[in-house]
């Protein structure tokens, strides 16, 4: 069992660990509890009535928040020349095709969304074991292989997240920013939380949405009340 720091200690000393709190409650917990001297993402880890090993029950989709996540998201887009001006006046940060297929299988992956052309797919196809394991993969469900190349890198920016149900029925996903005003991060967890709900699959029976975690970098999760979180 790992060991428990005097910080962590001092984090569960200044809420009762038994409450489960309101959406909002949650979010103003969180950002007393948060410690790190950087400013911490804020994350929401929402236990699905599903089961993922099942096709007609996994959850997986986008949403743009909005108010975005807080983070600088680095673009890279892989396409043919005439859509690298599209790319770059969107605000790619990385744009290009061969060169960085060649230095992506030499281990290079130091961005956080890749978008691609349908037309170079067959390329791009080659670098699913580098690019999948680490959730870079480029995929038309989440508008990242898209001829709207230009419109999909804004989305991005301005705050699109793509989620997936992980093999234990949960979402994690990255809400905010600690810095964030308390209303700001409860919007931006109902938008999350409706978008999943609208995905509810038609095989899963029972309670859909089972628990609502609250948390920030490093600090313990805080119970949320889902009732109040999916209205």
């Amino acid at each position: 069992m790992p060991k428990i720091t005097k910080k962590h200690k001092e984090a569960l000393a200044k809420f009762d660990k038994d409450a489960i709190f309101s959406l909002n409650d949650a979010a103003e917990v969180v950002k007393k509890i948060t410690y790190t001297k950087f400013d911490a993402s804020v994350d929401i880890d929402i236990r699905l009535g599903v089961d993922p090993r099942k096709a007609n029950q996994m959850v997986r989709g986008v949403v743009t928040l909005p108010h975005g996540t807080g983070k600088t998201v680095r673009v890279l887009v892989l396409c043919t020349p005439d859509k690298e001006d599209e790319a770059k006046e969107a605000g790619a940060d990385f744009v290009g095709l061969d060169e960085y297929i060649e230095k992506i299988k030499g281990g290079w992956t130091d961005v956080d969304v890749v978008i691609t052309t349908p037309n170079v797919m067959a390329k791009v196809g080659a670098l699913g074991r580098i690019l999948g394991p680490r959730g870079l993969m480029p995929n038309p469900k989440t508008g990242t292989v898209t001829m709207e190349i230009g419109k999909a890198v804004k989305e991005v920016k301005a705050g699109k997240i793509d989620f997936k149900v992980d093999k234990y029925g949960i979402i994690h996903a990255s809400i905010g920013k600690v810095s964030f005003e308390t209303p700001k991060l409860v919007e931006n967890a109902k938008e999350l939380i409706q978008t999943i709900i609208r995905l509810k699959p038609a095989a899963a029976k029972g309670t859909y949405v089972k628990s609502i975690f609250m948390s920030s970098t490093m600090s313990p999760g805080v119970p949320v009340e889902t009732k109040t979180a999916i209205i």
